[in-house]
């Protein structure tokens, strides 16, 4: 155990020198700023518009605008029903006098975990993940870790466990950063708002005998919860991609292509029978909590644990059998 707790603190070490993290973090710093301007900009064109602060006649108008989309002819099914639901939702809220968007920065790090958990957040992840091992063989420093006393498995469960280090920081980080800076044009109240969940789409009819009404900051962690597991996932395979190809940049391309690859497929084909079963189809975890139906039809919260979990687990067997009984020295 103590070999293993000084394993991990010098590989934690040594993301920290290569400063792979620290260009996460400065990419979080620089981009969100620009999405809570966008952000604010446009609920101030929407003010302009409606030209009242009363939060009913901005959400009437917003309800109005959603079903002028709605008619589009050009607009995909799937679109349309994830529209529908969100013209429900905010009839819910109107009808219930509870404003949805009072909550200021609060409402924003919840958006911002919710709309990023399927491509954005596992892109910023996979810069640090895919490097973790395939670096060791591209700087040539392999043979001299193995060289130690310590078992292959021991030393490769060290570098798992930085992994997931750097990747929970990144996700604290995030909720920090956007919560922070939202709130200096949001405003930083809204912790106890109430907010409904528990929306569903049943049979092509909104559903709302299972909305719940809970405190916002309950909603924030489930979503930063849900969004976490999504992320692990995302590192745990780019980690086995690190551990199957040597080079870096070769692994972050594999990464890449799969990522976006993935979204484009499940957009695309979501009524392809394999669709249901690819990690990318289940990422967006925060969709259950939030109301917003998934991609793939007929899916449960269940359902996406377990493939996901399968998925982990296959890619932590894959990396520990590669890594234990290739010839890594060659």
């Amino acid at each position: 155990m103590r070999n293993l707790l000084a394993l991990t603190r010098n590989e934690t070490l040594k993301v920290l020198r290569k400063r792979r993290f620290f260009v996460v973090v400065l990419i979080l710093l620089c981009l969100i700023p620009l999405f809570t301007y966008g952000q604010y900009t446009s609920e101030q064109r929407l003010l302009a518009k409606v030209g009242t602060t009363d939060w009913k006649a901005q959400l009437q108008t917003q309800i109005t605008e959603t079903e002028h989309r709605m008619q589009s002819s050009y607009l995909p099914d799937e679109q349309k029903k994830i529209l529908a639901l969100q013209v429900e939702q905010n009839k819910y809220y109107l009808d219930r006098g509870i404003n949805p968007k009072s909550t200021g920065a609060t409402t924003f790090t919840r958006f911002f975990m919710q709309y990023g958990v399927s491509l954005f957040l596992p892109l910023l992840v996979i810069v640090v993940a895919t490097d973790i091992v395939s670096s060791e063989h591209s700087e040539g420093t392999i043979k001299l870790l193995l060289t130690r006393p310590v078992k292959r498995w021991k030393i490769l469960l060290s570098k798992y466990l930085t992994l997931l280090i750097y990747t929970t920081l990144t996700v604290v980080i995030t909720g920090v950063a956007c919560y922070l800076i939202s709130g200096l044009f949001f405003g930083y109240q809204g912790w106890d708002a109430p907010m409904f969940t528990g929306f569903q789409i049943a049979n092509g009819t909104f559903d709302a005998s299972h909305v719940q009404v809970i405190p916002h900051w309950r909603l924030l962690l489930m979503n930063y919860g849900l969004g976490w597991i999504s992320v692990i996932v995302v590192a745990t395979l780019s980690f086995m991609v690190s551990v199957l190809v040597r080079s870096t940049a070769a692994g972050m391309g594999v990464m890449l292509a799969i990522l976006i690859g993935g979204n484009i497929l499940v957009q695309l084909a979501a009524d392809f029978p394999l669709a249901k079963y690819l990690f990318t189809s289940h990422l967006r975890l925060t969709d259950y909590v939030n109301g917003t139906p998934l991609p793939i039809p007929d899916v449960t919260l269940g359902f996406s644990l377990a493939i996901l979990t399968l998925w982990t687990f296959g890619g932590l067997l894959v990396s520990f059998l590669t890594f234990t009984r290739r010839d890594v020295l060659a």
